[in-house]
């Protein structure tokens, strides 16, 4: 394979990137589950080609769950991995990762990017690769990281961020020598540094609160890869990329990208009939035995930073109370729900019991206590101290019921059991919950990021940065913002551990303090974790350097057919 590199989203800094179909974050390249069971899990399965076995041309039909609105991925609105896997073709960003998760220089956008200073402050220096340029053919210089660092650091409220997790620690970006050197200086030692400025955007669509908000919005104005955009379908629900021959780096081997958005339980039927080349199968044991069994076509599984879960809105008025909580999170028998899940995907069924780390990561240590064990007796006691008493089936307090939400995405088969299971299981203990499908397109716009719920399961898909990724989903609310954080609760405690873990260049302190952020968080009950999810991607067998990446930067101009 050529030196060439394409990236997926090394991150959205601060902000796991969402998906209703299951899609997770922040785990570790395979291996061991470290539970006794003694398979190897694979760190990806993309059938691997050298260029010279792809084929020249051809158009990639790509399934997807949602059909975004918003293109920023910096913005709160856009921080989807539906939104990753159209616009990693066609934007930049300084690095990438292998399936260890080793981090390096994408030499198409920066030829070297390194500490250059500890002290008296961090200091790093990026040499940008002078070919590189926009589509409005302007050059990518030190202004486009400038004008991000100041979208992007939480100073100005009308941008509407999905985190600002290490742009606030910066102090300032300069030019260096020349347009193609950036020069970062950091207030605050940012260990995470190499997650920054991923994916980039253009100067003109930072440089106000305006452009930010808007400028992507049902657009894709700009880009800067092997692809360009090439349209918009609302009617067919499609999104097609073509090569772009002014990209400077290897020729991409497709001609074009169709993206095609369609509810999850559709998306197998149009793969099984040969419509597709490729969708995420999800954790749904029919749809992987249907890809499976389909002709021509193979599943291809790996253990990547995925997780599933379910997020508790503790601004909902009947989850205010910490103690409520604990009570439904005690209430939820999680092994019951990852067996239902992962029954027929050959994949081990352990239970996460860490909001940062993944099962297969370093790191990882069980920090859940017994607000991890399923113990619906405790969950009764909590509820009655809360003065939640059983009246007929359902307990009640102030004369209202302890009736919650459970917001799904329709089509989304995995979501509506694990609800379904969760309402039985709460049930039991005079909590009664009434399922909400909503449509998959606005599940996430209208429903969980600005806190229309009381209880939903989703997934988050991460990078190889569980701390900085993660930071924004834990958050505490800044002037009463809680951009990231879908389940609107912190502290000041987890904040300062969360600080200690992204401040420190030392990679063992660092994982102390983000295990003591991860207690706090078990405390408080924002992500109850299932477990770690497998990515199963579905993909006609011909098709090379795509699948399942688990950290895997994907190199899009390396895509293809094999000869």
């Amino acid at each position: 394979m050529e030196a060439s590199r394409r990236v997926v989203a090394v991150a959205v800094t601060g902000a796991l990137l969402l998906t209703g179909c299951g899609e997770g974050r922040g785990g570790g390249p395979g291996g061991m589950d470290g539970t006794g069971d003694d398979r190897t899990l694979k760190a990806f399965d993309i059938n691997p080609q050298p260029r010279e076995n792809v084929r020249d041309g051809g158009t990639l039909r790509w399934g997807i769950n949602e059909f975004p609105a918003q293109w920023n991925r910096n913005h709160v609105d856009g921080n989807l991995a539906v939104a990753a896997a159209v616009s990693n073709a066609l934007l930049p960003a300084p690095f990438v990762s292998d399936e260890k998760a080793q981090i390096s220089v994408d030499p198409d956008y920066v030829l070297a990017a390194e500490v250059t200073d500890r002290r008296p402050k961090q200091v790093v220096t990026y040499t940008l690769n002078p070919r590189a340029k926009w589509s409005d053919g302007k050059p990518i210089t030190w202004a486009d990281y400038a004008a991000q660092w100041r979208a992007l650091n939480g100073r100005d409220p009308a941008y509407r961020i999905a985190s600002s997790t290490g742009y606030q620690d910066i102090e300032k970006v300069a030019r260096g020598k020349d347009d193609h050197e950036v020069v970062v200086t950091f207030a605050r030692p940012f260990g995470d540094w190499q997650s920054l400025f991923g994916p980039l955007m253009p100067a003109s669509t930072n440089n106000s609160p305006q452009a930010f908000n808007n400028a992507w919005l049902n657009k894709i104005p700009v880009t800067a890869g092997p692809f360009k955009f090439g349209g918009f379908d609302q009617t067919a629900k499609t999104i097609t990329l073509v090569r772009d021959d002014a990209w400077w780096g290897a020729r991409a081997k497709l001609d074009r990208i169709v993206y095609r958005a369609s509810e999850q339980d559709s998306l197998i039927g149009a793969f099984s009939n040969g419509e597709l080349d490729i969708i995420d199968v999800g954790p749904s044991a029919p749809d992987y035995a249907r890809a499976r069994n389909t002709p021509g076509a193979q599943v291809r599984q790996a253990a990547g930073p995925d997780f599933r879960h379910f997020t508790f809105n503790g601004s909902s008025e009947l989850l205010k109370d910490r103690n409520v909580r604990q009570a439904i999170q005690l209430g939820i028998n999680r092994q019951a729900i990852a067996e239902s899940d992962l029954q027929g995907l050959d994949w081990p069924t352990t239970l996460l019991n860490n909001h940062f780390f993944m099962n297969t990561q370093e790191g990882y240590q069980d920090n859940a206590g017994s607000l991890g064990v399923y113990n619906p007796e405790k969950a009764k006691q909590l509820l009655d101290a809360a003065g939640w008493r059983m009246s007929g089936s359902v307990r009640m307090k102030n004369g209202k019921p302890l009736d919650l939400r459970l917001v799904v995405p329709s089509g989304v088969q995995v979501s509506k059991a694990e609800g379904e299971l969760a309402q039985s299981m709460l049930a039991q203990i005079g909590v009664k919950i009434t399922i909400k499908s909503v449509p998959s397109d606005d599940f996430f716009t209208r429903y969980v990021i600005p806190g229309n719920f009381d209880i939903t399961p989703f997934a988050y898909i991460g990078t190889p940065f569980p701390v900085s990724s993660s930071y924004g989903i834990y958050a505490n609310a800044t002037d009463g913002r809680w951009n990231a954080n879908f389940g609107r609760t912190g502290s000041a405690e987890i904040d300062a551990a969360m600080r200690r873990a992204s401040q420190s260049l030392d990679q063992k302190r660092a994982r102390v303090a983000t295990n003591e952020a991860d207690k706090l968080i078990w405390q408080e009950v924002n992500v109850l974790p299932l477990y770690q999810r497998p990515q199963n991607v579905a993909v006609k067998e011909s098709l090379a350097n795509v699948g399942a990446r688990g950290f895997h930067d994907l190199d899009y101009e390396n895509i293809g057919f094999v000869r």
